[in-house]
């Protein structure tokens, strides 16, 4: 059983390598491609009875890597589209 379970683990840390690698390697020869999103900021206060209110700060276009992983300090463009919405906690 802990013979299946490492090679299970090392199969898992591999394929993960193998896949970064090939997302870093298609970002770069593709000559970094980059998009923006349109993200809209919140500010979230805690409130008597513990209720929070929310503060719209405003929204800004936030530069995002198009791959399935972050590269270059970027988030990818992927997960930006599915989270636009974004609170800091006060």
């Amino acid at each position: 059983m802990v013979r299946w379970l490492r090679w299970t683990l090392l199969i898992l840390v591999a394929g993960t390598a193998v896949a970064f690698a090939g997302d870093w390697a298609a970002f770069r020869l593709h000559k970094s491609p980059t998009s923006t999103v349109t993200v809209h900021h919140f500010l979230s206060t805690p409130l008597k009875n513990n209720k929070q209110e929310l503060d719209y700060l405003g929204s800004e276009d936030v530069p995002c890597s198009r791959s399935l992983f972050p590269q270059a300090g970027m988030s990818p463009c992927w997960y930006l589209q599915r989270h636009r919405n974004q609170s800091t906690n006060l």
